[in-house]
């Protein structure tokens, strides 16, 4: 992994190396905006041996996108003519080989009716990492639902319906690669060594549990396999899992496969490599071994080729697989494991859960969290889930402190925290014409999760970058009560590449957002040369707005950055509230002719007025009060179906 930054005429240009992507971001110096005739700016790729070609914008300045305009029929333009009017881009190349990836942004400015170049920068960087092997970093792609899943797949499904366990997966593959990218191969790679190596023995920890060419190999390895599986109510019952359960037994044997939940879950996503009896390395991370975990939701998998490392790992199993109900008691529950000066190894420290109350992990989040000093990027499943660590999320971008950029899901859809904004929801309605069966009914309100990623970034560029991640849902209930495992990893290179993926996942679902809010009076579209409107870049460049921080961190790096603004400098427009039929009939019956009403005493209207303001403070902030909480919760209808991990 890598980083290239490179000024020219006023131009900055840095780029960050992601998993198979780039992050290109760029500033320009205020005096060459030249008022409103910085059009944006085009983007020039050029791959390893290949030609130079300009990467496409989704909008252009001819042709208006609404949220009536279907996805698949949106135009592409080349930055050339349709710039881009935003300081920062992700581009995933088709092909990632090795070799400097060549990347040219220059500044478009309007002149007459055409547009002219500006000043250039350029860089060139590796995207295939040159680590040694001994550590892997690999993410699933997490674009079900996108227009290259459309355009690549026409949509099709990713398995049969109904739901089976065992089924030919021959036509999926295509899919399957695409869709798992880094992640799934690392996967696959891993089993794959272990089946056709006779002297090689696996211990497993899975959650959910139904791929089928994963079980396959998992049966392949017979009594080489040791496994312990989740059996909380939700993989009971008809879930596949069940039927995953009976084929490991039949092949590995009864006493080679356990199962169990602690208070609430086995949540962890293990796989340990022994040989000799010895284990030599472990695959760990947030994936699911399971179709939803590496084809439909957004994921990352970490493997360590280390034998001290995968001998922690490998204690933790037998403590779990001896006697499940004692771990909590044990030593290796109850403190971080710290690996440190390993070559070709990311520093880092890992915790085993479940632990005794107060979960001391969190403890750890809560504390770097405070202690960030110029970013917090984050991915996390769901926000609603106990713990400072998630209330912290959900309002870090109103601190004034740092710049705070991420993504969660509940049942209702996605809550994007982008600068300067408050929580903006993506409700799943937006996605449902561009997501494929069989997952439409789980996007209407279902168990299924799409953003199951469970990461936090602090100060991604800055001198000492942590991130923290693993199975965690990052909720103080989750630590308490499930198998889970967190790592906390001190690496610039694992920073940047988990910040990229942050940004990646927000800006994906953002445009969505921005298309169910366009209309025909306010489309998206290319702000025009010689606009009478302010310049599209005006915010880029307010010092009151969370989005001149994002412009000089990325572009200069933090020590650009003199000002943060607190609270919310770039409110989100909502739609209007539709009334129902019991608010409709009391609108009409306020329109009717009343009685004068009594002139309050001089206290009772200061009082009345002070309520008012501050219950418009309220919504400015988009804070809620402790008691609109309770009411809230007061109404919120119970749920039948089991609650997903916290």
């Amino acid at each position: 992994m890598s980083t290239a930054t490179q000024t020219n005429g006023g131009l900055t240009l840095t780029a960050y190396t992601g998993d198979g992507n780039v992050l290109l971001a760029y500033s320009l110096d205020s005096s060459l905006l030249k008022a409103n005739q910085l059009a944006g700016f085009s983007i020039q790729f050029t791959p390893p041996g290949g030609t130079p070609t300009y990467l496409l914008n989704r909008l252009n300045y001819n042709q208006p996108v609404t949220a009536k305009t279907p996805l698949a029929q949106a135009p592409w333009t080349s930055s050339q003519q349709a710039p881009f009017q935003k300081f920062h881009w992700v581009h995933f190349p088709t092909n990632v080989v090795p070799g400097k990836f060549t990347y040219k942004v220059t500044a478009r400015y309007c002149q007459g009716s055409g547009l002219v170049d500006g000043p250039s920068a350029e860089v060139n960087i590796d995207l295939v990492s040159a680590q040694t092997g001994d550590f892997e970093l690999g993410l699933t792609r997490g674009y079900i639902s996108s227009q290259a899943y459309a355009t690549k797949f026409k949509n099709a499904p990713i398995r049969p319906t109904p739901k089976t366990q065992n089924y030919n997966t021959a036509p999926y593959q295509a899919q399957y690669a695409w869709l798992g990218a880094h992640a799934r191969a690392m996967i696959f790679t891993l089993l794959k060594a272990c089946v056709a190596d006779p002297t090689i023995e696996v211990d497993l920890f899975a959650y959910d549990l139904d791929e089928p060419d994963i079980i396959a190999m998992l049966v392949q390895l017979k009594g080489r396999l040791r496994a312990f599986l989740d059996n909380a109510s939700l993989h009971t019952g008809k879930a596949l899992e069940v039927t995953a359960h009976a084929r490991l037994v039949a092949s590995a044997g009864a006493a080679n496969v356990k199962q169990g939940h602690f208070q609430r879950y086995a949540h962890d996503k293990i796989i340990i490599v022994k040989k000799a009896g010895k284990a030599i390395k472990v695959l760990t991370g947030s994936a699911n071994f399971s179709v939803r975990g590496l084809y439909v939701q957004a994921n990352n998998v970490l493997l360590f080729n280390d034998a001290d490392i995968a001998d922690q790992y490998e204690q933790v199993f037998d403590s779990v697989f001896t006697n499940m109900a004692g771990f909590v008691k044990t030593p290796l529950a109850a403190r971080w494991f710290p690996f440190t000066g390993k070559a070709g190894i990311p520093n880092f420290e890992v915790s085993f859960a479940p632990h005794k109350k107060p979960p001391f992990s969190m403890v750890t989040v809560q504390q770097a969290l405070a202690s960030a000093k110029s970013s917090v990027m984050f991915a996390v499943m769901e926000l609603s889930g106990s713990g400072a660590v998630l209330n912290t999320l959900q309002t870090m971008h109103l601190s004034g402190k740092v710049f705070s950029y991420g993504m969660t899901q509940n049942d209702k859809g996605f809550t994007l925290y982008k600068p300067g904004q408050p929580g903006v929801l993506v409700p799943f309605a937006t996605l449902k014409k561009q997501v494929p069966p069989p997952f439409q009914a789980e996007f209407d309100g279902g168990p299924g999760q799409t953003i199951h990623d469970k990461f936090i970034v602090i100060d991604f560029n800055d001198a000492n970058p942590i991130v923290y991640t693993g199975s965690s849902n990052l909720a103080d209930g989750g630590e308490a009560s499930n198998g889970d495992n967190l790592l906390q990893i001190s690496d610039p290179a694992v920073a940047q590449v988990f910040a990229a993926e942050a940004i990646r996942l927000v800006d994906h679902y953002y445009f969505r957002a921005a298309v169910r809010s366009a209309t025909t009076v306010k489309p998206l579209v290319l702000s025009p040369c010689g606009s009478n409107a302010s310049p599209w870049w005006t915010r880029d460049y307010d010092p009151n707005n969370m989005r001149n921080v994002q412009r000089e961190l990325f572009a200069q790096g933090p020590s650009a950055v003199k000002t943060i603004p607190k609270g919310v400098s770039d409110p989100q427009p909502q739609a209007p509230a539709k009334k129902t039929a019991k608010k409709k009939a009391a609108a009409k019956k306020s329109t009717r002719a009343r009685p004068a009403a009594k002139k309050a005493p001089a206290k009772k209207a200061a009082k009345r007025k002070s309520s008012t303001a501050a219950s418009k403070k309220r919504a400015v902030t988009g804070r809620k009060s402790v008691a609109a909480k309770k009411r809230t919760a007061k109404k919120a209808p119970k749920k039948a179906a089991p609650r997903k991990k916290r």
